[in-house]
């Protein structure tokens, strides 16, 4: 059964439709990359998956026993949460909150979990480090640390590599293909379509057009085509 199935959804703000008639589903270990124009919906989308908007039209269900506080989420940082001042414990510690319910601390099991997903993500050695003082490929690290505390199942990464290097953009994306090679669902924001059709196992394109199915089938699609052919003019041009 699919961790999550959207039928005829459509998506916007204050009855201002940006896309429509979406039809997808994700399993688990599926990896999948939502790619499209600028403005297409796909940050509104993530947004209407984790149940912080409302679609406008039809529907998108959650299953297959995942709950909502299993979701872990990676947003575009903004400059405000690039300078936050917390320490990098501090801030993995806070992706267990979904598991506290009421109580106010923090439980051993759950210190133990942050300090395995710090591990696990390379970034040991910057514990006690201030979270504004690190570079953007580690607060990158940092985040998805903090993520994987919410949980073992479902990954939502919007863009997780802007603004980083290349070389920094390369580790990134290992890492993401790692968590998902242990089995974890990937859905992940990409205006990068060379690195979506390397990695994901399913592309779903919003904007004018809409395409969901297999990395292979997109590649063979119209559409596919196209955009790949856009992309690689561009960082041709630049």
């Amino acid at each position: 059964m699919a961790f999550i199935t959207a039928t005829d959804l459509s998506l916007g703000y204050d009855a201002q439709v940006v896309a429509k008639e979406l039809n997808f589903s994700v399993s688990p270990g599926d990896y999948l990359c939502i790619v499209g124009e600028n403005g297409s919906g796909k940050t509104t989308l993530m947004k209407t998956i984790l149940q912080l908007k409302e679609p406008l039209g039809g529907r998108i269900e959650v299953g297959d026993g995942l709950k909502k506080n299993e979701i872990g989420y990676l947003p575009q940082q903004t400059i405000v949460q690039k300078d936050f001042p917390a320490s990098v414990k501090e801030i993995v510690l806070s992706g267990c909150q979904g598991r506290c319910g009421l109580r106010p601390f923090y439980s051993k099991e759950e210190k133990k979990l942050a300090k395995d997903n710090m591990e696990r993500m390379g970034i040991t050695d910057l514990t006690a480090r201030c979270y504004r003082e690190l570079s953007g490929g580690q607060q990158q690290r940092v985040l998805l640390a903090r993520a994987l505390c919410a949980t073992q199942k479902l990954l939502l990464l919007d863009e997780p590599v802007a603004g980083l290097d290349p070389k920094v953009t390369a580790q990134m994306y290992d890492l993401i293909e790692g968590l998902n090679k242990e089995g974890i669902t990937i859905i992940m924001i990409s205006h990068d379509i060379s690195a979506a059709v390397k990695y994901a196992s399913h592309i779903l394109h919003i904007g004018e057009q809409v395409f969901f199915g297999s990395r292979e089938k997109y590649l063979e699609s119209k559409i596919g085509r196209i955009f790949l052919k856009q992309q690689e003019g561009g960082e041709n041009n630049g």
